[in-house]
């Protein structure tokens, strides 16, 4: 028997109240848009994190219900209308473990800990500057740049990996990495850490770090360094184990690009010749896209792409067949439905403003698109 969630069902009044309580900050509307026919999947649904310009407590939850075919926006304000600041300033990333949804706010320095179904608030994790999360073994690990979110060419700061029991949330050990370490990947027993210097790096090139931290997950201890490029980004492990990791580059001379890095030898073996600002995995399939700007043009170049993991080759140049990828101002983040292979992009658009959200078939055809919050970046499928 299908469950269907709770939090869908808010009384009108509920939102008055907020909207008398809340007089000093913006208050954004909770709203139903119907946009396909319900479907039955594997999976609930999914929610879309937006970050939210910094500075502006502008992160919100949305909230995509494939049982219903339709899409809500701004859920944990609705939800949770008794949280001072609702969700935070800048959601960085957004993932679920076991029944929990784990939502890490970066300048609002916690990681946001919700009921998975319901997006009810059970707590947070206060862990300074927070990036990414992954989860092995009852065990949450989080990076950190550790220091103030600061440009600073002499930081001194390095930053670490937060281990943390998901059962009391609380930190039970921490291992210091390179400077302003962001996206991490758990496999073959270790922990791959993407290492960016990217506070360092502004004017000076060489300031940048260019290493990914490889973690011991049995005794939590860094075991070495793997030199990749600059300003490393994203981590991902291949279904055999191999990784993938990308480099924004110095936005001037070195363009970003994307680094195989083989399990067995643990170092680059390999280096494509694409852009990549993030990824999805899916299968073989590593799709991308690259919003890549330059201090040179003083512009952006925008590109799609699909990388097949397996042979290491670039095997398409746009998963968007039929135009529409020039609708889309500046992408921002990615999901591939394991089951339909629909594919969703979002669009942040100037950054100050509501983005959107864009539905793809599996042939690169659009099937619609929808408003979302400020800077919408970063999903979580919720499975039955």
């Amino acid at each position: 028997m299908r469950k269907y969630f709770l939090f869908f069902i808010v009384p009108s009044l509920l939102a008055l109240l907020i909207t008398s309580c809340r007089k000093d900050v913006e208050v954004f509307v909770n709203e139903d848009i119907s946009l396909e026919s319900p479907s039955d999947d594997g999976f609930f649904g999914f929610y879309l994190l937006n970050e939210g310009n910094m500075g502006s407590n502008k992160s919100t939850l949305d909230y995509f219900n494939y049982a219903t075919g339709t899409f809500q926006r701004n859920i944990y304000a609705i939800t949770n209308p008794t949280v001072p600041k609702e969700l935070g300033d800048v959601g960085n990333d957004l993932a679920i473990y076991g029944s929990r949804l784990y939502a890490v706010i970066n300048a609002s320095n916690k990681v946001e800990v919700m009921e998975a179904k319901t997006a009810r608030r059970i707590g947070q994790i206060e862990i300074p500057n927070c990036r990414y999360i992954k989860f092995h073994n009852g065990f949450a690990y989080i990076t950190s740049y550790a220091g103030p979110i600061k440009i600073n060419p002499n930081y001194t700061q390095k930053g670490y990996v937060a281990k943390v029991d998901t059962v009391t949330l609380t930190i039970v050990d921490q291992c210091i990495v390179g400077f302003q370490p962001d996206e991490l990947e758990i496999s073959n027993g270790k922990i791959y850490v993407a290492n960016s210097g990217g506070y360092m790096g502004a004017g000076n090139t060489e300031n940048y770090e260019r290493t990914v931290s490889v973690i011991d997950l049995a005794s939590f201890k860094e075991e070495k360094r793997i030199d990749v490029a600059y300003n490393l980004h994203h981590i991902k492990a291949d279904q055999r184990g191999n990784l993938w990791v990308t480099s924004r580059g110095d936005y001037k001379q070195l363009p970003s690009r994307l680094y195989f890095i083989d399990k067995d030898q643990q170092k680059v073996t390999d280096t494509l010749p694409l852009a990549v600002s993030n990824f999805f995995l899916d299968g073989d399939s590593l799709y991308t896209y690259s919003t890549e700007w330059s201090y040179v043009t003083y512009s952006n170049i925008i590109t799609y792409g699909i990388v097949n993991t397996l042979t290491r080759e670039i095997v398409s140049r746009s998963f968007i067949t039929d135009g529409t990828d020039k609708e889309i101002e500046i992408p921002y983040g990615i999901l591939v439905h394991p089951v339909t292979k629909d594919i969703y992009v979002t669009d942040a658009g100037n950054y100050v403003s509501p983005g959107m959200l864009y539905c793809f078939n599996k042939n690169g055809k659009k099937k619609w698109s929808v408003r979302t919050g400020d800077i919408p970046a970063h999903f979580a499928l919720i499975p039955y």
